[in-house]
């Protein structure tokens, strides 16, 4: 069986950092599917911006922007990021959002990704990007993944690498139905009071 990825990247620069994390986000997914054949279609919405805006405008789709639009259609599942401006996601991944067929996304898992240069657009994904998808009536994963400019520096990127291989991990067990893990309770196994008593008695 082979499972249909769409990756939506929203990046307006070359190269981007929001392509990236689409990129790494997409690996992760891939890596942690059971073994089955995987097809990954890469839709960068920088690429149909003009088309976009006539589509905006006209009510039609360009044959390029009309092939994007039936890849995310009939995908099995979406993966999105996007730059975070002004506190919310960018007007062209708006834009790209506005034009899809009504209830397209309904149902439809998807794995959300957003960048910004500081780490105070991390709501972003709270406040604009989770309510936007629910309202679609997609199927969105618990687990984001925002990275700010700082993430992607040596001593932060090890840890951005662990956020998001854990939100491939929870996206495919959103995918294949797999029960989620139970959460770890840090506190489940603790050293008795009595113990920690005695041996500071010892010293």
């Amino acid at each position: 069986m082979t499972t249909r990825l769409a990756v939506v990247t929203a990046g307006v620069t070359e190269p981007s950092s929001t392509r990236l994390l689409a990129d790494r986000l997409t690996e992760a997914v891939v890596r942690a599917l059971p073994a089955e054949e995987v097809s990954v279609e890469v839709i960068e919405v920088r690429a149909v911006a003009h088309d976009l805006t006539n589509n905006v405008l006209t009510g039609f789709a360009s044959p390029d922007l009309q092939a994007r639009l039936d890849a995310i259609v009939e995908a099995d599942a979406l993966i999105v990021s996007t730059p975070i401006y002004s506190a919310s996601y960018s007007g062209l991944f708006k834009m790209l959002v506005d034009v899809l067929p009504k209830d397209s996304l309904r149902g439809k898992p998807v794995l959300l990704g957003a960048t910004g240069g500081t780490a105070r657009h991390s709501l972003a994904i709270d406040h604009a990007l989770r309510p936007l998808f629910a309202h679609l009536g997609a199927l969105v994963a618990p687990v984001a993944v925002f990275a700010a400019s700082e993430d992607w520096g040596s001593v932060e990127a090890g840890r951005l690498g662990a956020r998001i291989e854990r939100a491939g991990a929870e996206f495919v067990r959103l995918l294949t139905g797999s029960p989620a893990r139970p959460a770890i309770d840090p506190f489940e196994d603790v050293t008795p009071f009595a113990a920690l008593l005695a041996d500071a008695s010892r010293t």
